[in-house]
């Protein structure tokens, strides 16, 4: 008798614990926590808890909680794959990643061929930010679905700003050396010699991810060049080191980027002086005249200290409870069922839609500029007392792109 109550009574915390985690739907979040890309990946984690705890104010997702598990990918695919496989054996059913698109690459065929051997533990991967368009190209998957617009679709809309702008007649094109920064330097100059074949390309430089330290060499090849515009897809520390590099050595010049707006790139702008010169193509910005993507970013910075830098995080998670409450299931396979077509009011207005045939979102499209803020800009960045204005905006049809995916379903 009394083995036996010994035995229940040592059950019931793991029967406990067990009944807990049924109420609990997690969320793997493999991104760099140490290494040259812990700026954006500590950025990216306490967005994403932010986020978690919106939807359990609201009663979770189906009534469960959301739970953000951190995992420390150091930005290297084979580690990514590690985690994935940790994060699966707890448990997890969902994850999500954005930093690097070669993990993103390695994360995508992990969990495809995952599924096809463990079928009934199937596990959906969330793409917020790694935006090499393979992935929705020769490479989709049916378990991946992206949130960001790739870099294809990022790079037309900064080339039709920019064959508007005839000030512009020479670029320097600098670029991190993998996927993603190949891709943004190779589109660059394919459009660009479409667009406005005058433009001489007078310098193209590849260089390696996230291992610089000092950039004051590469800037003074941009000031030899001649140049009057830097077309850069630099992210974390690469934009922020780079630009910082730019304002200590004087460099006045245009820059089209993608993630200026990362941390330290605002200080850095702000010190180098570069009033508006500085333009971020992004699916959203703090001072948009839009009042509920500003009362969230009011209730945000009160507890961070940085702006909302993902709305497309905000997108992909308010998108996933309702692609739950569609399917009435948490199931990955009805989950992802439930998101494939689904349109949506996303964060700073306007309706955007997934895509079936590839898993692609299309949103509307910023183009702002960084500088000095008129009476209806509130926001400003990293206590510079400048902010992202408005120059340009894309509506989501026009930002369409082909796709060459074949899709193989469930």
């Amino acid at each position: 008798m009394r083995k036996t109550l010994l035995a229940a009574a040592l059950a019931l915390p793991i029967l406990g614990s067990a009944a807990a985690a049924e109420d609990t739907i997690k969320i793997g979040y493999i991104d760099p926590l140490s290494g040259g890309g812990a700026s954006v990946g500590e950025v990216g984690l306490k967005t994403f808890q932010f986020l978690a705890e919106e939807l359990n104010t609201k009663g979770g997702v189906l009534g469960k909680k959301v739970e953000i598990v951190p995992l420390d990918n150091k930005t290297n695919p084979q580690e990514s794959l590690i985690q994935a496989q940790k994060a699966i054996d707890a448990g997890v059913r969902f994850i999500t990643q954005g930093n690097g698109s070669s993990v993103a690459g390695a994360l995508s065929d992990f969990v495809t061929k995952y599924n096809e051997r463990n079928p009934g533990k199937e596990v959906l991967y969330f793409n917020y930010a790694a935006v090499d368009p393979v992935l929705t190209n020769e490479k989709c998957s049916f378990w991946h679905f992206r949130w960001d617009a790739n870099s294809d679709i990022k790079m037309e809309a900064l080339t039709n700003y920019m064959k508007s702008t005839p000030s512009i007649k020479k670029v320097y094109l600098i670029n991190q050396d993998y996927s993603f920064g190949q891709s943004v330097r190779s589109q660059a100059k394919a459009m660009l010699a479409a667009k406005r074949p005058d433009i001489q390309i007078v310098g193209d430089e590849l260089h390696p991810l996230l291992k610089i330290s000092d950039f004051a060499p590469y800037v003074a090849k941009i000031k030899a060049s001649g140049a009057d515009t830097v077309v850069t897809g630099n992210w974390g520390q690469d934009i922020a080191l780079l630009l910082k590099a730019a304002a200590d050595a004087g460099l006045k010049v245009n820059w089209y980027t993608y993630y200026a707006g990362g941390t330290g790139g605002p200080t850095a702008i702000k010190q180098a002086g570069l009033n508006h010169q500085v333009f971020q193509v992004s699916e959203g910005l703090a001072n948009l005249d839009h009042q509920p993507s500003r009362d969230f970013e009011k209730a945000f910075r009160a507890k961070y200290d940085f702006g909302m830098f993902y709305p497309r995080a905000v997108n992909q998670m308010r998108m996933f409870a309702a692609a739950a409450d569609k399917a009435k299931s948490t199931d990955p396979v009805k989950v992802a069922q439930a998101l494939e077509g689904m349109t949506f009011e996303v964060f700073d207005g306007g309706e955007g839609f997934m895509r079936k045939d590839d898993h692609q979102f299309f949103q509307p499209i910023y183009i702002s500029s960084l500088g000095e803020r008129g009476d209806n800009e509130p926001f400003d960045e990293e206590k510079t007392g400048w902010g992202w204005r408005l120059v340009a905006k894309i509506d989501t049809q026009q930002t369409v792109l082909p796709t060459t995916c074949k899709m193989e379903r469930p």
